[in-house]
């Protein structure tokens, strides 16, 4: 097998977890200064006359907020925010002695649940959780989809196969991939057809079940110099399209190392927050059966740029999108082979 090692460049940035502790007695501020020297990360943030400025703006600053206070006061402050649960921050709303943990908002996606029990460990108190799921001891599908790195655009549908979980205390998953082991109150369906879930990058399905994306396909990219990151992204777009495959199946892109200045390239792949691989003109020419261009290995000592890097990067995977031309731009699609890896957050 042909092994190539690229130059990485990933637009991708980790910022440490932050929550916010809001008192608004002095029984809660005294609380609130306990906690802080406990949990990492966590700032206390007091109200100067007005709570629900105070948690509006804790809301756009922090990933969870901590109040403690009455829950009455928070629902009522944080209602005019809410947006979305895979936007909105974990809320937990604690009584000034530490009793009392309870997850409000955002328990699953957002961590509120853990972040409760976590604050209720600290403190000696008890977590309140509610989500079904985790009374009844079910998999919490949102997080399942999370951790294996699925993308989930009918969230509506989710939704109901949760519910359906929840209600019979199993859902059926057919897998165009190998997976790793999975909870057992998922089971493996014989046919697509039968599944509630249906684990594939292609959007030509029409099965009933609810698509989980995953991370499946490599762009290998080519394009001529200072090329608009937005005509990169409509040509991705349009071999998407074309060829029936999820653009959020997308796993990062690939090119020559000559483009590892490109502004173009570089602005597109940190907007869509997609990891950057790229070869030198002797790795690409190392692939075989990949369509050679005379003006490319000109321009840059490679007989092609788009169909081997997208393969090198796949891990030699086939390719789903042989080349397509644009005025400025060159796109082909490998798929990986086996891209649902067992996630460190499910080995313990």
């Amino acid at each position: 097998m042909l092994v190539a090692h690229p130059t990485f460049y990933s637009p991708q940035k980790k910022h440490a977890i932050t929550h916010s502790i809001i008192p608004l007695t002095k029984g809660g501020k005294q609380l609130a200064q306990r906690l802080t020297t406990l949990l990492p990360g966590s700032t206390v943030i007091t109200s100067q006359g007005n709570i629900h400025r105070t948690l509006a703006q804790a809301w756009k600053d922090h990933d969870s907020l901590i109040c403690i206070m009455a829950t009455g006061i928070v629902v009522r402050s944080i209602a005019p925010l809410l947006q979305d649960k895979t936007v909105d921050p974990a809320v937990v709303v604690c009584d000034e002695q530490g009793h009392f943990a309870v997850s409000l908002l955002s328990g699953h996606l957002g961590g509120g649940n853990a972040l409760a029990q976590k604050v209720a460990n600290l403190l000696g108190g008890q977590a309140v959780i509610t989500t079904a799921s985790d009374v009844l001891g079910l998999t919490a599908l949102d997080i399942w989809c999370r951790d294996m790195g699925f993308t989930v655009t009918d969230k509506q549908g989710l939704t109901r196969v949760m519910a359906k979980l929840v209600n019979t205390g199993s859902v059926t998953l057919y897998s165009e991939y190998p997976l790793p082991p999975f909870p057992p109150d998922i089971m493996l369906s014989k046919t697509p057809d039968t599944a509630d879930l249906l684990v594939s990058c292609r959007t030509d399905q029409d099965r009933g079940a609810v698509l989980l994306y995953p991370k499946a396909l490599v762009a290998g990219i080519g394009c001529n110099r200072n090329t608009p990151a937005e005509e990169i992204s409509e040509a991705l777009d349009h071999a998407c399209r074309t060829h029936e495959l999820a653009r959020e199946s997308v796993r990062n892109l690939a090119s020559i190392d000559l483009k590892n200045d490109e502004p173009g390239l570089l602005a597109f792949a940190h907007a869509q927050n997609l990891p950057l691989d790229f070869y030198s003109p002797d790795q690409l020419n190392q692939v075989e059966g990949v369509a050679a261009s005379a003006a490319v290995l000109r321009a840059t000592g490679a007989k092609a740029v788009a169909e081997p890097a997208a393969i090198l990067s796949s891990g030699n995977g086939p390719l789903l999108v042989q080349k397509m031309k644009f005025p400025n731009v060159t796109v082909a699609i490998a798929e990986i082979c086996q891209p649902c890896t067992l996630p460190t957050t499910l080995m313990t």
